[in-house]
């Protein structure tokens, strides 16, 4: 466990008054954000068949929580850590075209994560996908879906100002781009999440690309599942906290893998019986489209948004009592 107490904090919002504007904000930013990248919202399943390899793998490390059903014999079920294999076949299922896309409200357990101020084991995102053309998957396309991104997050500090102006926690008005390994570059002794630190309290918002392969130094930024990303076209959108003194990550995203870019991955990650599974065939195969998407995280933009210091004042979860103590203690109130 590891907690941030700001000094002399105190909330602008009461828990009721902060429970309104939760609502607030999620219902406003999903309709924008929908609009800007042309997205329908769809339902999604909150968990999955492990045979079908669409559960997200994450980091490769984390254990998904896993069950069986009483109609469904002993196969195993998981509870999705993210849904962002299966978007790409909903797409593909839903008959969405080139420039169409999908949100959804995903729900997820990882047990695995580490608590502290803005992790939690409940994991609440809007999960997005959209159709991109072959010629498409580019720098480019990337940077340009980031700046959409941005820009809703933007227009959406305006819409919270002018509903609760005592709480609103203004943003940068630019977002930069980096790589990797211009930031092992310029700060070789540095962790990388140490570097993502610096680079993000010098230019305040920054979308940190290339993540998943192994840098110069022979050692990765940060780890990437090896068949949803392109580790050459993927990032991580983040902004300069300044009520906690660090980077706060609310979007992790990138173009989808194509088939040679998901065998190479594969094959780094050690991971090639996967190719056997449904969704890699179907990669293979080209029987899904190809695509852009990601997840931002719902309650990380409501803390953006109000200034809050513990992500557990805009959602309801579980936290160890020695957390809850000292968050009451400093004024900090979990949900």
């Amino acid at each position: 466990m590891h907690l941030i107490i700001p000094e002399s904090y105190e909330p602008k919002l009461s828990v009721r008054e902060t429970q309104e504007a939760i609502r607030y904000i999620r219902e406003t930013f999903q309709d924008e954000f929908g609009q800007q990248l042309n997205l329908s919202r769809v339902s999604a399943p909150m968990f999955l068949e492990k045979k079908t390899g669409l559960n997200d793998n994450l980091n490769g490390v984390e254990t998904p929580v896993s069950f069986t059903m009483q109609d469904m014999g002993a196969e195993p079920i998981e509870i999705v850590h993210s849904l962002a294999k299966w978007k790409r076949v909903a797409l593909k299922r839903n008959g969405f075209k080139l420039h169409e896309g999908l949100y959804t409200n995903m729900n997820a357990i990882r047990k695995d994560e580490d608590l502290d101020n803005f992790h939690s084991a409940y994991v609440d995102q809007w999960d997005w996908e959209k159709v991109i053309s072959r010629e498409e998957r580019t720098i480019e396309t990337l940077q340009a879906t980031v700046k959409q991104i941005f820009k809703v997050l933007k227009h959406m500090e305006h819409e919270v100002w002018y509903k609760y102006p005592e709480a609103v926690h203004h943003l940068p008005d630019e977002v930069h781009f980096v790589t990797t390994q211009e930031l092992e570059d310029r700060w070789p002794d540095l962790t990388p999440m140490e570097r993502e630190d610096a680079i993000a309290k010098e230019l305040k918002c920054v979308f940190v690309m290339k993540i998943g392969g192994a840098l110069k130094s022979g050692k990765k930024h940060d780890g990437r599942a090896p068949d949803y990303d392109d580790w050459e076209l993927n990032g991580d959108l983040i902004f300069w906290y300044e009520p906690l003194n660090q980077k706060l990550e609310i979007s992790s995203m990138g173009i989808r893998v194509d088939a040679d870019s998901m065998k190479k991955q594969l094959k780094i990650a050690d991971a090639e019986d996967r190719l056997t599974l449904p969704y890699h065939q179907m990669i293979l195969n080209e029987e899904v489209p190809f695509t852009i998407g990601g997840g931002i995280g719902q309650s990380r933009v409501c803390m953006l948004l109000l200034g809050k210091a513990h992500v557990g004042e805009v959602q309801a979860a579980l936290w160890p009592q020695e957390m809850i103590d000292k968050c009451e203690a400093a004024g900090i109130h979990l949900l």
